[in-house]
């Protein structure tokens, strides 16, 4: 993710109200997008329902129509698409999911959450589920797991995002692992 000429510049420019600006940034970043789309993709098993580039251009189309965009950096930009691409692909599990015998959902184990990757839709709405309570519980847990598994961040990309140590990410990130993993049980 090293920044390219003028992105971070433009990024701003879009905080402050240039809505023409994040018009500029997405051919420059459009490349990074799909291959965040991709990512997403493999570890939701969202499949054909969702083609890299219809999530990439819905995702980018949410956060433009957001009213007021509050864009810290170039890492919190990547950070809001990831999260508005996981969300695309949670809608579209719950609507196949509903098509399918009144949508009985089931929580699944997952062994080691690095590793998962979700052969349904009832499976990505049970990590769902668990990453509500968890960010009900505690949000700064639930970003690092955003973060780190939805976003591909490293830690030390994380501790500088949330400005904390990276000994404390460390620690938060066991600690939800653990902790989904316990409630996903």
């Amino acid at each position: 993710m090293a920044d390219q000429p003028g992105v971070t510049a433009l990024l701003r420019l879009a905080t402050d109200g240039d809505r023409e600006a994040l018009d500029r940034v997405f051919p420059v970043i459009y490349d990074e997008l799909r291959a965040l789309a991709r990512s997403k993709r493999s570890v939701s098993g969202a499949g054909e329902t969702l083609r890299t580039t219809a999530l990439v251009n819905e995702a980018y189309l949410r956060l433009v129509g957001k009213s007021a965009l509050d864009i810290q950096s170039r890492r919190h930009f990547f950070f809001l698409v990831s999260r508005a691409m996981h969300d695309l692909i949670v809608e579209e599990a719950r609507k196949q999911s509903s098509l399918k015998k009144g949508g009985n959902l089931q929580r699944v184990e997952l062994p080691d959450l690095e590793q998962v990757l979700y052969q349904s839709p009832e499976e990505i709405l049970a990590l769902e589920r668990a990453l509500d309570k968890l960010k009900a519980e505690d949000s700064d847990d639930h970003d690092v797991v955003m973060l780190r598994f939805f976003s591909g961040l490293t830690m030390q990309e994380i501790a500088d995002t949330l400005q904390v140590s990276t000994r404390t990410i460390e620690r938060r990130w066991r600690f939800s692992k653990a902790w989904l993993a316990r409630e996903l049980a």
